[in-house]
C-alpha cells in the first residue's frame, strides 16, 4: 500500500514537471514575472523528484550496465546538469522571485547560458520521457501491424514537431549562436502550447525508438530494427523538408 502511494505521488510529480516545463517554454504567454515564479516551482519539483529517486543515485555505480541502462543514465545526468545550469542562470537574472540573487555584471554571460541550457533541458526532457515509454507500454499486447501503423503515425507527428523545432530557431539557441530569444507575442496562447508540445513530442519519439533498440531481444527480427531506425530518419527528413518548403 505504501509503495503504491509513493508510486502515485511520483507520477503526480512527473506530471507537474511536464506541465511546468511547457509553461516555462511559453514565455510570451506567461510573461517575465510569472516565468520566474514558475521556474521556482520547477526547481522545488525537481528537488522533490531527486529525493524520490535517491535509490537510483545510490545504485549508480553498482551492477552491470546494459545498453538501455547506459543510455538512460547518460541522459539523466545530462538532464540534471542542464537543469542545474538553467536554474542558476535564471536566478542570477531574477527581478521578481529571488531579486537578491541578481548579478548585474554577469547578466551578459548568464543570459546566453540560460537560453541555451533551458532549451537543452527541453530536448533532454523529451528524450528522458521517451526512454520510459516502451517500459510503460510493455504490458499492452499489441498486434505487430498496429504497432507498425502507430510508429508511422508517430513519425509523421514527430516530423511536424521537428519542423517547428527548426522553424523556431531552437538549434541556434542550443549552440549559443544568438544571445536573445525571439518570441511572437501575437501568436495565440493555445498555439504556443501546441507547438511546444509537438516539438517535445519529436524528442519523446526519438527517445522511445532508442529505448526500443536498446531493449530489443537478440532474436528480434531485422525488420523491426529497420523500422525503428527508419522511423527516426523519416521524421527528421520530413521536418527538414517542411522547413525548406516553408522558408
Amino acid at each position: 500500500m505504501q509503495n503504491r502511494k509513493q508510486y502515485d505521488f511520483r507520477k503526480i510529480i512527473d506530471g507537474c514537471m511536464l506541465v511546468l516545463l511547457l509553461c516555462l517554454m511559453a514565455f510570451q504567454v506567461t510573461g517575465e514575472e510569472n516565468h520566474e515564479w514558475i521556474g521556482i516551482f520547477m526547481v522545488l519539483t525537481v528537488v522533490i523528484h531527486q529525493i524520490l529517486n535517491r535509490k537510483w543515485y545510490a545504485a549508480l555505480f553498482k551492477g552491470k550496465y546494459n545498453p538501455y541502462r547506459s543510455v538512460t543514465a547518460g541522459i539523466n545526468l545530462l538532464l540534471m546538469a542542464a537543469m542545474a545550469l538553467t536554474a542558476f542562470s535564471g536566478m542570477t537574472m531574477s527581478g521578481y522571485a529571488v531579486p537578491f540573487l541578481y548579478w548585474a555584471k554577469g547578466v551578459f554571460v548568464v543570459r546566453p547560458m540560460h537560453l541555451a541550457m533551458s532549451h537543452w533541458t527541453f530536448l533532454l526532457m523529451g528524450l528522458h520521457l521517451g526512454l520510459h515509454v516502451p517500459l510503460m507500454l510493455g504490458k499492452l499486447k499489441m498486434k505487430e501491424s498496429i504497432g507498425t501503423a502507430a510508429t508511422i503515425l508517430f513519425a509523421v507527428v514527430g516530423g511536424i514537431g521537428f519542423w517547428l523545432f527548426l522553424k523556431n530557431g531552437i538549434p541556434s539557441y542550443l549552440f549559443f549562436r544568438v544571445p536573445f530569444a525571439f518570441f511572437d507575442y501575437e501568436k495565440a496562447a493555445w498555439l504556443v502550447f501546441l507547438e511546444n508540445l509537438l516539438m517535445l513530442f519529436f524528442w519523446v519519439f526519438v527517445g522511445a525508438q532508442i529505448a526500443v533498440l536498446c531493449l530489443k531481444k537478440k532474436n528480434a527480427s531485422k525488420q523491426k530494427s529497420a523500422l525503428v531506425i527508419g522511423s527516426i530518419v523519416a521524421a527528421a527528413v520530413l521536418g527538414f523538408a517542411l522547413h525548406m518548403a516553408f522558408l
